[in-house]
């Protein structure tokens, strides 16, 4: 089976189209994600157009070879929870950095999950699509193809995702560019001159949470959870001698016919037993 996606994000999208879809179906619509049947593609304001070369099917009364207009598009994401998600993101230096650099940071879905929000689909109901083809099915063959090559997509441009979901990539960079710790890392990627400027913290800070009951004394130094009276003791490891084992049976300095390793063995067990037992 080929694979359609290299990189993490990339598979994460058809990872999703897989598990709602039957296997049949996308067998057929990995055919259709070639350039030999996706005559057109483009994307614009956050939708995924196609049109897709069919083929001829009496069944559906289909006689002449037709071309479907297909379409993908995820559910967009509210500006008021963008300004949250790149705030927090706005905060972690090595989530700036990736996505200055044109990456996709594994950990960026903790920003999203803080807000409730998500960046990569995970459900069919992150996906709404459409094709002009008879097939009553959604997703459609069609319409898995134009996933497929989607996810191509998003290995060349993972900014294609935040398009996706209603935030450009220049917007993203934009915004992450006015916080400080962003600005200092853009002007180190762009190789321009940044003055520093004075900044209270790089990172967000610390909020106090109104408590829900006051402790008494007893709890406030004690806690409210008591260890347990009896701490169970670790037994006693024994020392492998790997500094020993690794000079081998007949290491350059040993000089003896006998085996090193078998040597220090023995003298182990004569300083352990302090030569009781050992003749």
């Amino acid at each position: 089976m080929a694979k359609f996606s290299r990189t993490w994000w990339g598979q994460k999208f058809i990872t999703a189209l897989e598990s709602f879809t039957d296997s049949g179906r996308l067998q057929r619509g990995r055919s259709y994600a070639g350039p030999s049947r996706i005559l057109k593609f483009d994307i614009d304001n956050g939708k995924v157009t196609a049109t897709i070369r069919g083929n001829v099917n009496p069944y559906f009364g289909v006689y002449k070879e037709p071309k479907y207009h297909t379409q993908i598009e995820l559910n967009p994401i509210a500006s008021k929870d963008w300004s949250q998600i790149i705030q927090r993101m706005s905060s972690k230096a090595s989530i700036v950095a990736k996505l200055l650099l044109n990456e996709v940071p594994d950990n960026i879905e903790e920003s999203f999950r803080e807000v409730g929000k998500q960046l990569l689909p995970y459900s069919r109901k992150d996906f709404q699509t459409e094709c002009s083809c008879p097939d009553y099915s959604n997703p459609c063959k069609h319409i898995a193809g134009l996933c497929y090559r989607l996810s191509t997509e998003l290995d060349r441009d993972p900014f294609l995702l935040f398009e996706l979901r209603g935030l450009s990539k220049t917007e993203l960079q934009a915004e992450l560019a006015k916080s400080p710790l962003g600005r200092v890392l853009s002007a180190e990627l762009t190789k321009q001159s940044a003055l520093p400027e004075p900044a209270a913290s790089y990172y967000t800070q610390p909020k106090t949470a109104p408590m829900t009951s006051t402790p008494s004394m007893k709890e406030f130094w004690q806690g409210r959870k008591r260890l347990p009276q009896n701490l169970e003791i670790p037994s006693h490891s024994g020392v492998s001698a790997i500094a020993i084992k690794k000079q081998g049976d007949f290491p350059a300095f040993w000089h003896r016919d006998n085996s090193f390793i078998e040597a220090m063995e023995e003298l182990y067990v004569r300083v352990k037993t302090k030569n009781k037992g050992v003749i």
